[in-house]
């Protein structure tokens, strides 16, 4: 069977649960080999192969610390002429995004963003896509080269399936570039505790209608209820009420949870292109013409401010 390059996305050897899916739908296609770069790659070994990694290919050096994804691009290069793969899987982060585009120049091979599924065809990978704002959804293929795909988050379950996992050490031979954008320093971004917003498994968003930065507490106590992560509309991130870091929508970030709630949010057309992918989406707003209750699959009409600290308290009570 062919062998399927996935580029691991990992801090300091842990490896973070969008790569893991990744192998999941690698699996779909050929065998997995996964490519780990950087402080801690050869600690990620382990857990890759428990999801499925025949092989994984690490390399480290201060070049992947100390200068901006071409070193990354010159190790996938790399770890792409070792193994002549069928395809190039990355996760669709917006450094993964960069990386995959810049090897896809190298190779002469054509690229699709952001694909929320992956399926073995006659010709190739086929990938999934939600485009024009999410208004309609594509079955795309590469047809030149190798297909270099990029996949949303939570696009695929996290499955274990162990293999080798045999460790090879990869020789990679930086190029001049490399070492064109240096990092300076860099500032710990402060933990919330809550998950990251575009890996989340369930996004508790909040939008005008929460009517106030200090309200946004009764958003931020249903997430935490849930185990979920804090999202923001665009207008309540213009108003301050919330930081951008958090904004869901086309000029924010994508995301595309088991569970999406929405609660203030009329459902305007650049949110919905941010999180239509979601399995499930649950709306809570006064205005029973939302345009967000074209979209949901569950729909509460009534006063957020009354509807979700029940739902909070129901979810503790039925925790508890």
């Amino acid at each position: 069977m062919a062998e399927v390059l996935v580029y691991v996305d990992h801090v300091d050897g842990a490896v973070r649960k969008p790569t893991l899916e990744l192998l999941t739908l690698a699996r779909r296609v050929g065998e997995p080999v996964a490519v780990a770069l950087g402080a801690g790659a050869a600690d990620t070994a382990a857990t890759l192969a428990e999801h499925g990694a025949v092989k994984v290919l690490t390399a480290d050096a201060p070049e992947f610390a100390d200068y901006l994804v071409v070193p990354k691009v010159d190790a996938l290069q790399a770890a792409y002429e070792a193994v002549s793969p069928a395809a190039v899987l990355v996760p669709s982060s917006a450094e993964g995004k960069e990386i995959a585009a810049r090897l896809a120049v190298r190779i002469k091979s054509g690229i699709i963003t952001d694909a929320v599924d992956l399926e073995a065809g006659d010709e190739g990978p086929v990938a999934t896509q939600s485009v024009f704002a999410a208004a309609f959804t594509t079955k795309s293929r590469i047809t030149r080269g190798t297909p270099v795909i990029t996949v949303k988050p939570n696009s695929a379950p996290v499955e274990a399936a162990p293999a080798a996992g045999a460790v090879e050490a990869l020789s990679v031979s930086f190029s001049e570039q490399a070492t064109g954008t240096k990092v300076t320093s860099r500032t710990p971004r402060e933990s919330t505790g809550r998950p990251e917003l575009t890996e989340a498994a369930i996004v508790v968003s909040g939008g005008r209608g929460v009517n106030g930065a200090e309200n946004f507490a009764v958003i931020e106590a249903l997430a935490d209820s849930l185990g979920a992560a804090v999202g923001a509309s665009r207008a309540a991130v213009d108003a301050g009420w919330y930081p951008h870091s958090n904004q869901v929508g086309q000029t924010g970030k994508s995301v595309s949870p088991q569970l999406y709630i929405a609660s203030g949010i009329s459902g305007a057309i650049q949110h919905r292109a941010g999180m239509q992918t979601s399995k499930t989406i649950v709306a809570i707003n006064k205005d029973a013409e939302a345009p967000i209750f074209d979209l949901v699959d569950y729909g509460v009409v009534g006063d957020l401010f009354e509807v979700v600290p029940q739902l909070t308290e129901e979810v503790k009570s039925r925790k508890g």
